[in-house]
């Protein structure tokens, strides 16, 4: 870079940036026949994937779904000192376990790799290069100790800090002189006045006149990694992207994209800003907020389909809102259109009712029964272990028995290993005084309900047994049914009270 610098200033700088300029857009998706649509979800490996990121991500990939297109996973990650160790895997390892797997990634390769932005620094400086030539950017050789003084000045005075464009100016001279003292500088953009308007997919036409509120941004940092401004362009070009689909947080910055777009060059994508996910207050979603990761989800044994239901449904984007909408069902109801500018507000207490419809739709589906019967299989395992009296409550007729007696009770398949379900695993460690207290005929109860069972031809239904219970308690004189009942349930279950499952026999 410095000796493409003293290149430069052997030439005469132009007096603005070239580029064609960008044209005005038609008000379309710019999903017309013949158009290769490809998306992108750019996260930075700072941490692990959180409900924010997979709201964007699921925009994403359900937009490229939509019209067959391509759902790429790229990692940002030109800040080195940031880098969590294991993000970059999680990303990814969330994105298959919640169903929405990129086309392209750093795992699965792809025609316009690599997709980690660290691989691909030499784009960067071909870009930044011809950025020099023609005069859009230029070094910048401030020091960090006076940027730091611009910004603790500016906010003294209760203003918007913002680079002073110091070095805008300099003369060949000046540069030649500090490039020898210092011979990898910065390199900024220069923002012009004249900023292109544009159309955004879900906010509407848009200018922000950049250049009166910043300074020129550093596009180039002197360690020779890019700055996200940068970065995001010459990805976005370079891998074909056609649809930009990202956070509205990003809206006011892409004036100074697509001026980067002009000055190099290049046709930009369309854009379309989401709304923000805010918690149900308002407040914003933080990573600090530990429930918030997609990991902590899967350990709780929440389903993907329930967080992508939620998050979209809380949301716009679709005619309407319902709860138990499937990944296909978001991809055919899914309208851009219909985005709105309004925040979304999660309410995260409502989640284990999304679950328990998603739970009781699995339950109900022959295929998708067996693999839980499988799951439930080892969660008792793991819960009990040595505790099991009867290996035979793993039989997987008993599991599934179990699964369709309960499916729309529960919400979570670790729900049947909870202490409220641990009867239908383990004998219950039940004391003679227990039982005596609710009854002075323990033992004629227990004789004549094994009588009962032992004489039973048929096998009983819930409503047969029950009628059958309700005979036997007529016949003990001052015996209520209640009572035969509460002691039934104390004897099987080591519970006062609980729902009725008693016709699983075991």
């Amino acid at each position: 870079m410095a000796a493409l610098l003293r290149r430069l200033l052997q030439r005469e700088r132009p007096s603005a940036a070239s580029g064609r300029p960008v044209g005005r857009r038609e008000a379309n998706l710019g999903t017309d026949a013949g158009v290769a649509v490809r998306v992108r979800f750019a996260p930075s490996p700072t941490g692990f994937l959180h409900l924010g990121g997979l709201r964007t991500a699921l925009y994403n990939y359900i937009f490229a779904k939509k019209y067959q297109g391509s759902f790429i996973l790229r990692l940002e990650d030109t800040d080195q000192t940031r880098v969590v160790p294991g993000a970059a895997e999680n990303i990814e390892d969330m994105l298959e376990w919640a169903g929405i797997p990129p086309d392209e990634s750093p795992r699965r390769g792809g025609p316009a790799g690599p997709y980690q932005q660290s691989q691909r620094l030499e784009l960067y400086a071909q870009a930044t290069e011809a950025l020099l030539k023609t005069g859009a950017a230029y070094p910048c050789f401030c020091s960090p100790q006076r940027l730091e003084l611009l910004k603790k000045e500016a906010l003294r005075n209760h203003q918007t800090p913002r680079y002073d464009n110091r070095c805008r100016n300099m003369s060949q001279e000046q540069v030649a002189q500090k490039l020898a003292k210092d011979p990898k500088p910065a390199i900024r953009f220069r923002l012009e006045q004249v900023v292109p308007a544009f159309q955004d997919l879900v906010y509407g036409w848009n200018r922000h006149e950049v250049a009166s509120v910043e300074g020129d941004p550093v596009i180039m940092k002197s360690d020779g990694f890019p700055t996200y401004h940068l970065a995001c362009v010459v990805d976005d070009h370079h891998m074909g992207i056609s649809h930009v689909l990202r956070g509205s947080e990003w809206l006011v910055s892409t004036a100074k994209h697509l001026l980067l777009y002009q000055a190099l060059g290049w046709q930009p994508p369309h854009f379309a800003h989401l709304p923000l996910l805010l918690n149900r207050d308002g407040s914003k979603l933080s990573k600090r907020q530990g429930d918030v990761f997609l990991e902590h989800f899967a350990a709780d044994g929440f389903l993907p389909d329930s967080l992508l239901d939620i998050i979209t449904n809380c949301g716009s984007g679709f005619a309407e809102n319902q709860m138990g909408r499937t990944l296909p069902e978001l991809i055919t109801q899914f309208n851009l259109t219909q985005v709105t500018c309004h925040s979304a507000l999660l309410d995260l207490e409502k989640l284990p009712e999304f679950n328990r419809l998603h739970l009781q739709r699995l339950v109900s589906n022959e295929s998708q029964r067996r693999q839980l019967v499988g799951k439930l299989q080892v969660l008792v395992e793991e819960a009990f272990g040595c505790q099991l009296q009867n290996r035979d409550v793993l039989n997987p007729v008993y599991v599934e028995r179990i699964l369709l007696l309960r499916q729309g009770h529960i919400c979570r398949l670790q729900d049947l290993v909870s202490p409220v379900y641990s009867y239908l695993w383990t004998r219950p460690a039940v004391g003679r005084a227990q039982l005596d207290a609710i009854s002075e005929k323990v033992d004629v109860i227990a004789k004549r309900v094994l009588g009962l069972l032992e004489r039973s031809s048929m096998s009983l239904t819930q409503d047969m047994l029950n009628g059958e219970l309700k005979k036997l308690s007529e016949g003990l004189e001052g015996t209520k049914y209640s009572n035969v009942m509460k002691l039934l349930r104390m004897a099987l279950s080591g519970q006062q009270a609980l729902s009725s499952i008693l016709s699983i026999q075991r």
